[in-house]
């Protein structure tokens, strides 16, 4: 049962880190005009929903909880 419990710790630092850190994204555009193709690319960085942050912690202590338990 010491395994969930790490993976339910792993889960929760992923929940609390999804608050802080953004994750990077990159969109590519292009169009092509006979022989000639002009492209476009953008880079953004956009925090996850607090809604997936809050559901990842709270799985991540009902992960801990359960690992924590002595089974009989």
């Amino acid at each position: 049962m010491r395994t969930l419990f790490v993976i339910g710790l792993a889960v929760l630092v992923l929940g609390v880190l999804s608050f802080v850190v953004p994750v990077p994204t990159t969109h590519s555009r292009s169009a092509k005009i006979g022989d000639a193709t002009i492209g476009v690319t953008t880079h953004s960085s956009e925090k996850l929903s607090p809604a997936i942050g809050g559901i990842l912690c709270l799985a991540g202590v009902v992960l801990m909880i359960a690992g924590s338990r002595k089974s009989s």
